[in-house]
């Protein structure tokens, strides 16, 4: 592995190239580069290769039996669809919550069941069921409430539901405390005792199952639209696209492709999306967000009707609205963002000292600043934690973390300062007093040099492959998609090429984008790095002076034509 140091990352770049990578590119006639990627990442067992590249049901997919609780839960929703009771479905203002909401709702209202739904306005309500919410179903003559993609901190709801007689039963997917809350049933592999094999479901990925188990025992076949809302949540929810997941991801991208629902067909006009095979890639950065931004901005629930949608004139309004609110929500992050980022560059927030970035406002959109964090990690490398202050001293926060640094557990090491969290390793929520913020903030300082080196916070990229120009070509591309759907721990393959040389003038677009034809061994291609004039700086002091750098390969289809492209991701000059 050699180690080299570029413009904004240290890359770590494989040096190997053996018999094993020629024999796995001849087996499957594979793109060398992708060989070499595979080897790269681990794969030099045949089995573990051949289970990776071809998904299978048989193979991939374990009987949701196995998960804690789901045939109780599963029982008790049956009894109560053959009695005529009562359900309600609470969910989550984001795109796992909604999406789970829908699933229930397309998948139970087909079997006679008196079900609603209800999700909560992020900057009225919160997070979380309630006690108000309880008391109200119970008032209301509700006897069941299955919460989707939360629950698991739901500990004085649960009581009050048992106090009122409602059966609660939790699904989630989210880190369980110490201890969990007192409900009829509690599904959620992360859970003691819980001996499902898969744990890196999102939340819809819970519901999902439970949902099968459910139809599996009335002897039908699930709803379809289960697929496409699977899909949705589960690549929106930033969740590992590795086993289980990959294999539904896979199965639901295909699904996608052969079906047109009209929410997703709006989705994808809204996003100006005109090529049919949709990618992970797609539907996570152009597709999703539109969804998420009515949780973050406006009523989530509307969500639910969109997605279910079968009024054309209907669900094409709600997708205006998404279109507007999508535009409206990428300007508030982007204020936020350069708010920050100009504290940062004034030396308030003095990024050489300090190890966690900290930062609230009272303007600050609650349904935001968790986007806003996770650009600032990519920009400097560094766990961050954004808050909107209240007009009451609470201090409402959302944090992202890097590698290395379980955020859950940063914030249970200091729960005495809260008085709410919850989360993953890389992505929490919490609430406190402002007033404690200090305090919070000296302890989360200690917590990470004690735990972290100064090479752990280094921003770092690892290349999969070398390669040359002359290896850019369609067959790479098509040759890719076996590794797809890329995402959380399958990211897209990052390749470093050395020798490059320009061959025209570097355009800087809109200030922010650079542009050049990459020129190395004969071969020319289209060269861009996004949101990087630091780039555009470089080779304009350097002039006539090769460089190397690491990209990604891509095809950009654009007025009915196909082009390979590559997309920067960092430089360096050579020598």
């Amino acid at each position: 592995m050699q180690l080299l140091q570029g413009l904004k990352y240290a890359w770590k770049v494989p040096t190997n190239t053996d018999d094993l990578v020629l024999q796995i590119a001849s087996r499957y006639s594979l793109a060398i580069p992708l060989a070499k990627t595979l080897v790269n990442r681990g794969f030099t067992d045949p089995a573990a290769l051949e289970s990776f590249l071809f998904s299978s049901f048989e193979k991939d997919v374990a009987s949701p039996i196995l998960m804690k609780d789901a045939e109780k839960a599963v029982d008790r929703i049956l009894y109560a669809i053959e009695h005529h009771e009562k359900i309600l479905v609470f969910g989550d203002y984001d795109v796992d919550g909604i999406t789970s909401s829908s699933l229930m709702m397309a998948c139970l209202l087909p079997l006679g069941a008196q079900v609603n739904f209800y999700l909560p306005h992020r900057a009225k309500e919160g997070y979380g069921l309630s006690t108000a919410v309880v008391n109200r179903a119970a008032d209301n003559g509700y006897t069941v409430i299955v919460t989707v993609d939360n629950g698991t901190t739901a500990f004085e709801a649960a009581l009050v539901a048992k106090a009122r007689g409602i059966d609660l039963i939790i699904t989630d997917h989210h880190r369980p405390h110490d201890h969990v809350p007192e409900a009829y049933a509690l599904v959620n592999p992360h859970q003691s005792g819980c001996a499902y094999p898969f744990k890196g479901f999102a939340g819809v990925g819970v519901i999902f199952k439970v949902i099968s188990l459910l139809y599996e025992k009335k002897g039908l076949p699930i709803p379809e639209k289960a697929y496409e809302l699977l899909l949705l949540g589960t690549i929106a929810d930033v969740v590992p696209l590795i086993g289980e997941n990959r294999f539904w991801v896979r199965h639901g991208l295909k699904w996608i492709q052969d079906k047109h629902t009209l929410s997703l067909s709006v989705l994808k006009s809204n996003a100006k999306i005109v090529k049919e095979r949709l990618s992970a890639t797609d539907i996570g950065y152009r597709i999703t967000p539109q969804i998420n931004a009515l949780g973050r901005l406006e009523d989530p629930r509307q969500g639910v009707k969109f997605l279910l949608g079968s009024d054309v004139r209907e669900t094409e309004a709600v997708g205006r609205l998404l279109y507007e609110l999508n535009e409206s929500r990428k300007l508030i992050e982007r204020s936020i963002f350069d708010e920050v980022n100009s504290c940062i560059v004034q030396g308030s927030i003095d990024i050489k000292k300090e190890l966690v970035i900290m930062a609230g406002g009272k303007k600050w959109s609650p349904g935001v600043i968790g986007l806003v964090a996770s650009r600032l990690v990519g920009a400097y490398g560094k766990p961050v934690m954004l808050f909107h202050l209240t007009d009451k001293g609470k201090a409402k926060g959302s944090c992202r973390s890097i590698a290395g640094l379980n955020m859950f557990e940063a914030l249970q090491a200091h729960a005495h300062l809260l008085d709410q969290f919850g989360g993953h390793a890389m992505a929490a929520g919490l609430a406190l007093d402002q007033e404690k913020l200090p305090l919070l903030k000296e302890g989360l300082e200690r917590y990470v040099s004690e735990r972290l080196t100064a090479e752990d916070l280094q921003q770092k990229i690892v290349c999969d492959a070398s390669i040359s120009l002359s290896d850019v070509t369609k067959k790479l591309v098509t040759d890719m998609e076996l590794l797809e759907p890329f995402g959380a721990e399958n990211p897209q393959p990052l390749f470093h090429i050395s020798r490059i040389t320009m061959t025209e003038q570097t355009q800087l677009l809109k200030g922010e984008h650079v542009k050049c034809m990459a020129f190395s061994e004969g071969v020319v291609k289209p060269l861009i790095f996004f949101n990087r004039p630091d780039v555009y700086d470089l080779l304009q002091s350097s002039p006539g002076k090769s460089f190397q750098a690491v990209v990604q390969v891509t095809e950009n289809e654009w007025q009915g034509r196909s082009n390979v492209e590559l997309i920067g991701v960092d430089i360096a000059l050579e020598g």
